[in-house]
């Protein structure tokens, strides 16, 4: 295992030297910034990384290598790995492979050995920005040069990421396996019996443990791709309807959000998490702007008034604050750090979402109750349709 000479060159032209076990390969993305000192795998198999480059601030990942539980897509769609340090010589009772060998199976760029933390406050400070990792070009002008000539296609390329992360057929997701031991708290355990619903999940890049979740509460979950028009499925007669998580800015996804404004009016049931929430509130007529340097990590608290949940975020983008487009809206959870909507809950039409991971992966379990609030909001809905 022999390991090359890296650098990392950001378009600022701030350089950073360090190792890979790649060769000769060069890797161009969008650098941010994970805070988690847990879920290494989960995070670089996240769809929602889509085309970015993950500077992992905790310094040593790799320890427990690679299982094949812990996947959260079909593929890593990311396009590097940032770390201090990487684990060669792994332990666990559920590995399968080293992290080494599976970034190397799966050509994922990375660069070890660097001041990851000197890099999160340089982040932190002038933004997110494209980045470039190579071990085939070592010097620092060259790669800058190339960088830059590449940044332009790469952000046309990148104009609709959710492209790439989604589905490309639909499927019922019966051959995801629920995780042991299944995480309930005792107020769910007497409602954990499956209910005869058909959920249908719009896939803008979902996270297998969203599916992992449904499948605890409903025998008929069916996953389809996020070009899917309203009609269609609103011909599988859904209970309820489940926006996922995803990749890019919102707003470049303007199909999915003329959908889902058919579905509001056609008083379907919606829950929409992360890229969903943005979606949900594009739809209502609300506004999306990029963050600083985003929000990645697993111990992002929300809430409103007395009431904090500790949450797990993935998103570079969140909702304007604007009353007059919110009158329609209820607000009903701010980020505890910036005081950025949270979630979301519509005054008249059964729809409501978050802007954080209720089903973590990694992450804490505070707020995987929402799955069953949606369940519970399908049945209420069921029972006493909606009239406007």
């Amino acid at each position: 295992m022999k390991a090359h000479k890296a650098i990392l060159v950001t378009e600022s032209g701030e350089t950073y030297y360090g190792w890979s076990f790649c060769e000769s390969l060069t890797s161009l993305g969008e650098i941010v910034f994970n805070t988690g000192m847990t879920g290494y795998q989960e995070v670089i198999t996240d769809p929602s990384y889509s085309g970015q480059i993950v500077n992992f601030t905790y310094p040593e990942i790799g320890n427990t290598g690679i299982n094949n539980d812990d996947v959260e897509s079909r593929m890593p769609l990311l396009n590097g790995i940032i770390t201090k340090n990487i684990c060669v010589n792994p332990s666990n009772w559920r590995l399968n492979q080293s992290l080494i060998s599976y970034m190397k199976e799966k050509k994922i760029m990375h660069i070890y050995g660097i001041d990851t933390r000197k890099l999160t406050k340089y982040l932190r400070s002038h933004g997110t920005m494209y980045g470039c990792i190579s071990t085939e070009i070592l010097e620092p002008r060259s790669l800058t040069l190339t960088m830059l000539n590449e940044i332009p296609l790469k952000k046309i390329q990148l104009k609709d990421s959710v492209v790439n992360a989604s589905t490309p057929a639909s499927y019922h997701p019966s051959n995801i396996r629920p995780y042991f031991p299944c995480y309930y708290q005792s107020s769910q355990q007497k409602d954990n019996l499956l209910k005869n619903l058909t959920v249908i999940v719009i896939d803008f890049g979902v996270k297998y443990n969203i599916l992992r979740n449904l499948n605890k509460y409903v025998k008929n979950v069916i996953v389809v791709p996020a070009t899917t028009n309203s009609q269609r499925i609103l011909e599988y007669k859904p209970d309820g309807v489940l926006l996922s998580n995803g990749p890019g800015d919102p707003e470049n996804v303007q199909y999915a959000v003329r959908n889902v404004l058919d579905l509001i009016e056609a008083k379907v049931p919606l829950f929409g998490i992360c890229m969903g929430h943005q979606i949900i509130s594009l739809a209502l007529g609300l506004r999306t702007f990029k963050l600083r340097f985003g929000h990645r990590g697993l111990n992002h608290p929300v809430g409103l008034d007395k009431t904090i949940s500790i949450s797990s975020q993935n998103h570079g983008y969140a909702i304007k604050m604007d009353n007059q487009k919110l009158r329609c809206v209820k607000i009903t959870q701010f980020n505890g750090n910036d005081l950025t909507i949270a979630a979301i809950s519509h005054k008249i039409y059964p729809s409501f979402s978050v802007q954080y991971h209720p089903e973590a992966s990694p992450g804490p379990h505070d707020s995987e109750t929402l799955f069953l609030h949606f369940i519970r909001v399908i049945e209420l809905i069921n029972r006493y349709p909606v009239i406007v």
